[in-house]
């Protein structure tokens, strides 16, 4: 529970992040972290293009350098990208400086206002200077698609369970979430349409 939907006094922490979206609009929001690769991510975005689904992707900088076709194929496919630091770096045993150099750097092949830190751990001190020129996304509920203790369906069985309305839902495009993802993403969007939701990107 406290890793698939984080819990209140958590979120509390870094109460000017965006961890949900509207709680009355019966909206999700898709949203995948650690990409491009051409593994991947071409699958993610027919997937997508098969429901005619809008999502958001959390870059590595490092990844859009080495993979720019992809990156261009995420935006040319009406996508949102965010901001997911340069090296996937971990925001605590680093300086601010550092960090916010490193955001920086990845900012300048991203081009977005968007960022979400890796595995959502930044010290104070950086969120507090990164929130200055970014808008800081978080999520509401983490699939748990990079888990090697988990199946496709107990991904899906996540989503069926936490998700709710406004929810920013955090999948991967990567080679550890790949076997899990393809049972859970199609099946995902399958049962989110079923239960009347909409999908939207974050702005």
């Amino acid at each position: 529970m406290f890793i698939e939907q984080v819990p209140p006094f958590f979120r509390r922490l870094y109460p000017q992040a965006i961890w949900r979206m509207d709680p009355d609009e019966k909206a999700v929001y898709l949203t995948f972290d650690d990409g491009p690769i051409p593994e991947v991510t071409p699958w993610v975005l027919s997937v997508l293009a098969r429901y005619n689904v809008k999502a958001t992707f959390f870059m590595v900088g490092d990844n859009v350098h080495k993979f720019p076709d992809e990156y261009r194929m995420v935006v040319e496919g009406g996508h949102r990208i965010g901001n997911h630091t340069f090296n996937h770096k971990k925001g605590i045993f680093i300086k601010t400086k550092r960090y916010v150099e490193n955001v920086d750097y990845a900012d300048a092949f991203l081009h977005t206002n968007l960022f979400r830190p890796p595995h959502g751990i930044v010290r104070r001190a950086i969120f507090n200077e990164l929130r200055k020129r970014y808008k800081v996304v978080m999520w509401d509920v983490v699939t748990r698609d990079y888990s090697f203790r988990l199946y496709g369906e107990d991904v899906l069985a996540n989503i069926k369970k936490y998700v709710r309305n406004g929810s920013i839902i955090t999948f991967h495009d990567s080679m550890r979430s790949y076997t899990n993802l393809k049972y859970a993403l199609p099946r995902s969007i399958e049962w989110l349409l079923e239960q009347g939701y909409t999908f939207k990107v974050i702005e």
